[in-house]
């Protein structure tokens, strides 16, 4: 999948669920398939978790174009290039390193730097990223998001960090493209089926009601 693809794959689920800690490719293909089924097609698994690289190719394997698969908290250009050959959709990390996001562009893969001040927003925009991470926003609040957002509207956010289904839906609702959710919407990796369904769709309804769509019934 191309950069363009991976973002508009994004921009149309507005949800990116990130799988960190206890994920293994067994566990991450078992949270895929329940959350696909409720319309949630764009996973992160994180470089701090257990077998990372295996299970996104895992999933690339079982689930194929259905879903766009990325890699996040990449903290080194050595991992940005091991990523890159395993064939991530995109890469994400917690902060604005400009020799990672170079290494990620220059491969033709989304990019996606976090970033937490207009200041850095601004100077990744300046490199070409066409996705900024901003983050820890759920901490933060929709009020900071807000306020950065008002003279940087021509630029594309994604809000992670302290995320849950009401305040998803508040960053969207203020110009966010997508939010990344993590133990909220998967947990630790010992969730039930149920469980995990009952999380998608609650949140899959309150994004597509922030962005005008039609909501699902959750019983």
């Amino acid at each position: 999948m191309n950069a363009e693809d991976a973002l508009s794959a994004i921009e149309s689920g507005g949800i990116v669920a990130g799988m960190r800690g206890a994920f293994p490719p067994d566990v991450a293909l078992r949270v895929c398939e329940v959350l696909l089924n409720e319309g949630i097609r764009v996973f992160e698994m994180m470089m701090n978790s257990d077998e990372p690289i295996a299970a996104m190719r895992a999933i690339k394997d079982e689930f194929g174009t259905a879903v766009c698969v990325g890699m996040g908290t990449v903290l080194d250009v050595d991992a940005a290039k091991a990523v890159l050959d395993a064939g991530a959709d995109f890469v994400v990390s917690p902060a604005f390193q400009p020799e990672i996001v170079s290494v990620v562009m220059d491969g033709g893969v989304l990019m996606g730097p976090g970033v937490a001040t207009p200041s850095e927003a601004v100077a990744a925009w300046e490199m070409g990223v066409p996705l900024l991470k901003l983050f820890p926003i759920g901490a933060l609040g929709v009020d900071y998001f807000t306020a950065m957002f008002g003279p940087l509207k021509h630029m594309t956010f994604i809000c992670n960090g302290a995320m849950d289904d009401q305040n998803a839906r508040e960053f969207i609702q203020a110009g966010a493209v997508a939010c990344g959710m993590g133990g909220w919407l998967v947990g630790d990796g010992t969730w039930s089926k149920s469980r995990l369904r009952s999380r998608a769709r609650i949140l899959v309804n309150a994004v597509r009601s922030a962005k005008g769509g039609v909501e699902f019934a959750t019983a």
